[in-house]
């Protein structure tokens, strides 16, 4: 059976595979998270896809999986906010407004590095906020750590009205399209998941 490796620090992905009943391990590795051009599918992969080979170069017998996540609006990507003026303009823009999120997902083969990489978009709706709901969502601290500076799973659930798509694509790790790749490496996942 091989070792999973989530090449990951963030808390919502490691929650959702945690709620799979999956066992894995944790490792990190810095890379330069630049990229030219504004194509958010292409950027999200290619991204995923460094984390995922940043570890995945260190180990071995072992699948590392990589994620990236953008929100995408009007033509413009966002990422995480700099600081709580930032998150309070991208929270602005997104009100009463639809935007997607896209996810890039990697898995990576240690030892012969073979890849495979997909991308999971979802659209989103948000109602219309106001500048006091603005306000208190980002003295909360949630959004400054977030793509788009929101969290669909925790307060700023309250401001999504509808989503088309994958809910735990907005969470930060599509699930089904993860276990796709798994399938494409002739991995079995169910058979990787804890029964107890």
């Amino acid at each position: 059976m091989p070792r999973i490796i989530l090449a990951s620090a963030s808390p919502r992905r490691r929650e959702l595979l945690k709620n799979l009943g999956l066992k894995f391990d944790i490792m990190v590795e810095d890379v330069d998270e630049g990229f030219p051009g504004r194509n958010p599918s292409a950027m999200v992969e290619a991204l995923a896809e460094r984390k995922a080979r940043a570890v995945a170069v260190r180990v071995r017998d072992s699948l590392v999986i990589g994620a990236d996540t953008v929100v995408f609006w009007r033509g413009t990507v966002l990422g995480k906010p700099a600081g709580p003026e930032q998150a309070a303009t991208m929270l602005a823009g997104l009100s009463g407004d639809a935007h997607e999120v896209y996810t890039g997902v990697a898995l990576v083969r240690a030892g012969d590095l073979h890849t495979v990489v997909d991308h999971e978009c979802t659209r989103v709706r948000f109602r219309v906020l106001t500048t006091d709901e603005i306000a208190w969502y980002v003295n909360s601290g949630e959004p400054l750590d977030k793509a788009g500076a929101y969290g669909i799973q925790g307060r700023g659930g309250l401001f999504v009205r509808g989503i088309e798509g994958c809910y735990f694509n907005v969470v930060g790790l599509p699930l089904a399209k993860l276990a796709l790749l798994f399938r494409r490496l002739d991995v079995d996942l169910l058979g990787l998941l804890d029964k107890s």
